[in-house]
């Protein structure tokens, strides 16, 4: 272990913990742009820098390392001009439309601007626009948004391995963009919309719904395959509007294309809300009970064994079942209905 004390508090953390790591172990809030704990340091933004004990100039603590004895200061005017100098370049090359945007509300440029009372900026002059429209089905991307912190970039890298996006050009012209200039075509997870802190990549789908008035969040379970990742519903009224995921469970956050962005099947006009029968060939299919139901296929399965046989009934289990419950089905028909024709969605 290393000790080092951080505005007057001592703390001891692992050898190999960053300057960030242990001022958030102590509770200091250190302002960050490009940082995800679930990604490797980059030290883009310049926003975490920090004062150490013996060092001429500040320096990023994501970059950093801690070490034996270090002193570090990460509040001083100094530091708060500095800081407050980046978000107002930041915000030079920016949109001025959060009255508009999608990711006003949960944008940390904004919650930025807003903590240092940026409400005009000393610096004027030429901004880049990037008036492109990107066609795919799922992500609005607005480069003129982006504020270069490379979080997109990597987590496609590190995260997915697709590597479908990554920088072009250099210093004023620099830009995130895909291979060629075309549009955006990968799979869809929807990881680079998940850590952008702006406004420079949303979800289509929700575009032009509600951002926070009257919006409730629900924490459920993604019921599209057995991993059971954990995911936040977004829901105005009886519609779910969005899908996302906290960072602090087994998945991490991350999606695939269907967790994230395949929810419209749960406002569809066609969905099944009770059983339906259909009691003979060619007849139309009846609403029942679920006792009716459940009733009217055990007694199929009852009359199909003591005429064919037990291996005359197959079951096929479904991949969005957990494996508990596929554990449970496949018990059934081998337990109980005396077959081991049992098969998997999955497999095809």
């Amino acid at each position: 272990m290393l000790n080092l004390n951080i505005d007057g508090k001592d703390v001891s953390v692992a050898k190999g913990t960053t300057v960030l790591e242990a001022a958030q172990k102590l509770g200091i809030d250190v302002p960050t742009l490009c940082h995800d704990a679930r990604l490797k340091p980059f030290g883009a933004c310049r926003l975490c820098i920090v004062e150490i004990a013996g060092m001429p100039k500040p320096v990023t603590s994501c970059t950093t390392p801690a070490t034996e004895g270090m002193v570090v200061k990460t509040n001083s005017e100094r530091l708060y001009r500095l800081r407050k100098t980046t978000v107002e370049l930041l915000l030079s090359d920016h949109p001025n439309d959060c009255m508009v945007c999608s990711s006003s509300g949960d944008c940390t440029l904004q919650e930025l601007a807003y903590l240092y009372g940026i409400r005009e900026n000393r610096f004027v002059g030429e901004v880049r626009d990037h008036s492109r429209i990107d066609h795919n089905p799922f992500i609005i991307r607005d480069q003129n948004k982006c504020v270069m912190c490379g979080l997109c970039v990597r987590v496609c890298d590190e995260v997915q391995g697709v590597g479908a996006i990554g920088y072009s050009e250099r210093g004023f012209e620099a830009k995130v963009i895909t291979p060629f200039g075309h549009d955006l075509d990968c799979e869809f997870c929807g990881q680079c919309v998940s850590v952008c802190p702006t406004g420079a990549l949303t979800g289509s789908l929700w575009s032009g719904k509600p951002r926070s008035e009257g919006v409730v969040k629900t924490d459920t379970t993604c019921t599209y395959c057995g991993c059971g990742c954990n995911i936040t519903l977004r829901t105005h009224g009886d519609k779910v509007i969005r899908v996302e995921s906290a960072s602090d469970n087994h998945n991490r956050g991350w999606l695939c294309v269907k967790g994230r962005f395949g929810y419209e099947f749960i406002n569809s006009n066609e969905r099944l809300t009770t059983p339906l029968i259909r009691k003979e060939k060619g007849a139309p299919f009846e609403k029942a009970t679920w006792e009716e139901a459940l009733d009217y296929v055990a007694g199929k399965f009852t009359s199909l064994q003591q005429q064919h046989g037990s291996d005359s009934v197959a079951g096929l289990c479904s991949a969005r079942c957990t494996n508990e419950e596929n554990y449970l089905f496949q018990k059934l028909f081998r337990a109980g209905l005396g077959t081991n024709n049992v098969d998997h969605c999955a497999r095809y």
